[in-house]
């Protein structure tokens, strides 16, 4: 039987290496860079950016989550999440290790499913830090149903014609490609008749409205979040990723690992709450002693620690599943429990940490109000709560099988009447005895 709660070894020497590294050379960038890590024609924040990135390849380190064969190290979804964790702590350390959203889940796409041409017009550049992507998806009407997308493709001899709206594709400032995922045929079931392309950034007919901000502690002023319309864009017939109509196949390659990553970068955000509530509670005198000899202080430690270790227990098993069995369909459930149990943690520990700052904590002077609004996001982000909580349901009560012994509950008295005939002897012995 294996059963095991350690990190082997070898392993563990690079993730102390990471969480120095971190900590010492990249944290610091949190405080001096205020552009948007995605802008690669930042040329102060890329004069700071490269000589880490190289430190980084130097280690083998970088762009874990590819194979050898691009240049990573093939890691399975365990070690990338305890990674992750460490890297959550900065905004510039995915960057740093090559492994930022979008570019990470958009690169592991290209690398499944892109031809030898896409993968070096595109890949390569991606995978060397070179130029950013977007991922184009989301509708401004669907919200959290793609089936309800209306962005359309149509063939035209060779290339193909993009019309339509998207919404909050994330980075598309800064990226040189964009990855559209497009209906191609409404003739069919919406999940066989949608597919994803490959768009120059710079092809005519692609209108960015608006750039929108979150005001999170990781965005800039001006919103890194475009709404789009694509007026006619004509892309070439070979800029078709993967088949046609397999779409919703390609997603769930980027989907399933990504959402394990941000839980990981999630608790690592969670812990600089936690450390600041406790860093509060050992400091700030009351009249009687400090805020943490107070027990309703104590209390909302322990039920943040408690949380914390809770979901980072439910992540590492979820990863752990999808290394198992390698197929994320089998381990969806998993994967959307992690998501609902996400947002509620990040907000609650939070909530608990700005409220023991009392007046200072929803100042802008701490950095509370922005963690609150990115426990939301990830509450919307990828499918909202509610979405997770009906595929985690509908799955458990698919492969519910009672155990034989088990009686509707309906047929209590029956059950009862059983239990006393089965032991009836020790009945009447108790009857006899009294």
């Amino acid at each position: 039987m294996a059963w095991d709660f350690e990190t082997e070894p070898e392993f563990q020497q690079e993730l102390d290496w990471i969480d120095g590294f971190v900590r010492n050379e990249v944290e610091p960038l949190d405080l001096v860079l205020v552009g948007s890590q995605y802008d690669k024609r930042d040329e102060h924040a890329m004069a700071a950016i490269r000589p880490l990135q190289d430190a980084v390849r130097a280690r083998g380190l970088w762009a874990c989550h590819l194979g050898p064969e691009l240049g990573g190290k093939g890691y399975g979804q365990v070690k990338l999440a305890l990674m992750n964790e460490i890297l959550g702590r900065s905004r510039w350390a995915p960057s740093v290790f090559g492994c930022q959203p979008p570019d990470s889940g958009n690169a592991e796409i290209l690398a499944h499913f892109g031809t030898p041409a896409q993968k070096e017009r595109y890949l390569q550049p991606l995978l060397d830090g070179e130029i950013a992507s977007c991922y184009s998806m989301t509708e401004p009407h669907a919200g959290a149903d793609p089936t309800l997308f209306t962005t359309r493709a149509v063939r035209d001899g060779d290339e193909w014609v993009i019309t339509g709206e998207k919404w909050f594709s994330s980075n598309a400032r800064y990226a040189t490609f964009l990855i559209v995922m497009v209906v191609t045929n409404p003739d069919v079931d919406p999940y066989k008749g949608m597919s994803m392309f490959i768009v120059p950034a710079d092809a005519p007919g692609i209108e960015i409205v608006r750039n929108i901000a979150v005001p999170m502690h990781t965005e800039t002023a001006e919103g890194d979040h475009a709404y789009i319309r694509y007026h006619d864009v004509r892309v070439p017939a070979d800029h078709l990723l993967g088949d046609e109509g397999g779409a919703f196949v390609i997603a769930q390659t980027r989907l399933g690992g990504g959402r394990i990553h941000h839980a990981m970068r999630t608790i690592a955000e969670v812990g600089k709450a936690f450390d600041m509530m406790c860093e509060r509670a050992l400091s700030r005198q009351t009249r009687t002693g400090t805020l943490g000899s107070l027990q309703m202080v104590q209390e909302r430690i322990a039920d943040s620690w408690i949380e914390i270790q809770q979901f980072r227990l439910l992540v590492l098993h979820a990863a752990w599943m999808i290394d198992r069995h390698q197929d994320y369909k089998k381990v969806r459930k998993h994967i959307a429990a992690v998501k609902v149990a996400m947002p509620k943690v990040y907000h609650d520990v939070v909530q608990r940490a700005m409220h023991l700052h009392g007046a200072i904590g929803v100042s802008n002077e701490m950095p509370f109000n922005g963690m609150m609004v990115a426990a939301e996001v990830m509450g919307i982000a990828d499918g909202p709560t509610e979405v997770h909580k009906v595929t985690i349901a509908r799955q458990v009560l698919r492969d519910y099988k009672p155990a034989p012994t088990v009686w509707p509950s309906q047929h209590l008295p029956a059950r009862e009447a059983a239990a006393r005939e089965k032991y009836a002897h020790l009945l009447e012995h108790e009857v006899g005895n009294q």
